[in-house]
């Protein structure tokens, strides 16, 4: 093996019990891009206040999605690697797939010393991050550095920093809307679910929100919808600071009390499921819409493992790996 790819993706728990949630959100929740506050100011509120009482609440969240194979994202994101290494082999490309967490297990160390230990030369770090945010790619490549700086022979880096308006993944996303579609019929309303970020990542320069909207904006055209036929918004927002609007919840509920009686979501900045999917739109907001007057939600599973992002997976793959030995 020379070249070999890196699918790293956010992370997850081993377990859904709070001292492993605890684990992976002092993980995560630790990390400077993650949470841009003063480390003095923030650690002490970290393990103080928010770990002793988030762990227990998310892990019972977990639960509610945990399958028998372990974490969705988890399970998913393995089932991407695979199948992303047998579609190249198919058009002859050669290449080892692994894949990795930012946080929690398998590590991205770990996965870049094992592929380096089999011989690879060549690594594409190819992020599972449609948009690029300093809070999510940047993270990555933050991880791969702190393991390069304690590696004595560095293999050939490369990175897949976005594609949120990549053909083949808008079209991967189109055709897992119509497969929906095509069963259950167009709703009343569409809703494009983002996770959000704050208000002041995007002051300071941050691309992600923009690159939301233009893959908001794309999948919009691809489904021949009209600017009045679908809302873009943003979910996941915490704490006291202005997070980028509209928020998912807030404005479900508002499309339900306008009488809005079937609203199907889709969440374009995942793709595969996990948490935020799962949980909180397929149940925490499909629950607030029926609250307020809604009678039919539908939430539109992420492009998981389905052939068309597969493929479109091996193309950005392979335009990225272009000069680099795959026969």
């Amino acid at each position: 093996m020379q070249t070999a790819i890196l699918l790293a993706n956010l992370g997850t728990p081993d377990e859904p019990t709070p001292a492993a949630v605890r684990r992976y959100l002092a993980e995560f929740l630790a990390d400077p891009r993650v949470v841009e506050i003063p480390r003095a100011v923030w650690l002490p509120l970290l393990y103080g206040v928010i770990l002793p009482f988030r762990a227990s609440k998310s892990a019972a969240k977990y639960a509610t999605i945990w399958t028998k194979d372990g974490s969705p994202l988890k399970v998913i994101t393995q089932k991407q690697a695979k199948r992303l290494q047998g579609t190249l082999g198919e058009r002859g490309v050669k290449v080892e797939v692994a894949y990795a967490m930012r946080y929690g297990n398998p590590s991205i160390a770990s996965v870049l010393d094992a592929l380096k230990k089999a011989g690879a030369e060549r690594i594409l770090v190819l992020n599972a991050y449609p948009q690029y945010s300093g809070t999510t790619t940047a993270s990555v490549i933050d991880a791969v550095n702190a393991w390069t700086s304690k590696t004595r022979s560095i293999p050939e880096l490369r990175f897949v920093n976005r594609y949120h308006d990549d053909r083949g993944y808008i079209e991967a996303l189109a055709a897992r809307v119509q497969k929906t579609w095509r069963v259950e019929g167009k709703p009343e309303h569409f809703v494009m679910s983002f996770h959000g970020v704050p208000q002041r990542t995007v002051d300071l320069g941050d691309p992600y929100y923009h690159e939301c909207l233009a893959t908001a904006r794309s999948l919009a055209r691809s489904l021949r919808l009209e600017e009045g036929q679908y809302t873009v918004t943003f979910q996941s927002q915490f704490g006291k600071a202005k997070w980028v609007d509209p928020a998912t919840e807030a404005t479900v509920r508002a499309l339900a009390k306008k009488g809005v009686k079937r609203l199907d979501v889709v969440c374009p900045g995942f793709v595969a499921d996990c948490l935020e999917t799962l949980e909180e739109i397929a149940q925490e907001v499909r629950d607030a819409f029926l609250a307020e007057g809604g009678k039919a939600f539908n939430y539109i599973p992420c492009v998981n493992d389905d052939d068309a992002w597969i493929n479109a997976l091996a193309d950005i793959a392979e335009r990225h790996m272009q000069g680099w030995p795959t026969k």
